[in-house]
């Protein structure tokens, strides 16, 4: 109950404060490139319940089909707009809509396209689907520069679902069952500072360098 009632709070009150931004960006995605403000995509929500995440468009409008459902260093598909969007992770704001309707959270794991989910561990997939996925947590700061770590990969996906993947279900399985309304504000702080360029230390360490 206070989980909701904090996501409740603080993403109608992001919405409200964040307004004026939000109308600006949608405006300069719609002058930057062709094709609709809002990108919408198919996520496994809780309890495996699929739902459509908001995101603001960052990619051109057929990038979509036009190739892998991972983020590669310079990615050819995103736009001028895009690209600052992403690396101050803007384009991301629209899912305090998704906050607000129930199908997610402030804080709690990534939620996946299904390709992915469907490669969880059996005994894993229904603990992590138990919960909201969330806009944050501790792997979107552990990965901050995902892109470009794939980049650095003869085989990107096979890169991220062999080695980032795993990694990343080991901090959605420690948020599960540890997770409280005091982590929540922590993660949403260190997301913050990680946004702004300053290093954080995470509860679980890891090497996060592709290997060959």
């Amino acid at each position: 109950m206070a989980k909701r009632l904090f996501d409740i709070t603080f993403a109608s009150l992001a919405l409200l404060l964040l307004s004026p931004l939000l109308l600006a960006i949608a405006l300069w995605v719609r002058w930057d490139s062709p094709g609709p403000v809002m990108f919408r995509q198919q996520r496994v929500g809780q309890r495996g319940r699929p739902f459509n995440i908001y995101k603001f468009r960052t990619m051109h409008a057929d990038a979509p089909v036009a190739g892998l459902q991972i983020t590669v260093g310079r990615d050819p598909r995103i736009t001028r707009a895009g690209a600052v969007l992403r690396r101050f992770k803007l384009d991301e704001l629209p899912q305090f809509f998704n906050v607000v309707c129930g199908q997610m959270s402030v804080v709690g794991p990534r939620p996946e396209v299904p390709r992915y989910v469907a490669l969880y561990p059996v005994d894993l997939r229904e603990r992590l689907l138990s919960v909201r996925p969330g806009i944050t947590d501790l792997a979107s700061i552990a990965f901050r520069d995902e892109a470009a770590l794939l980049a650095a990969s003869p085989q990107p996906e096979r890169t991220y679902v062999e080695q980032i993947l795993p990694i990343k279900l080991q901090y959605a399985r420690q948020y599960v069952r540890s997770h409280t309304l005091w982590l929540d504000i922590r993660i949403v702080a260190w997301t913050i500072l990680a946004i702004l360029g300053h290093p954080v230390s995470l509860p679980l360490s890891h090497d996060h360098s592709p290997k060959p």
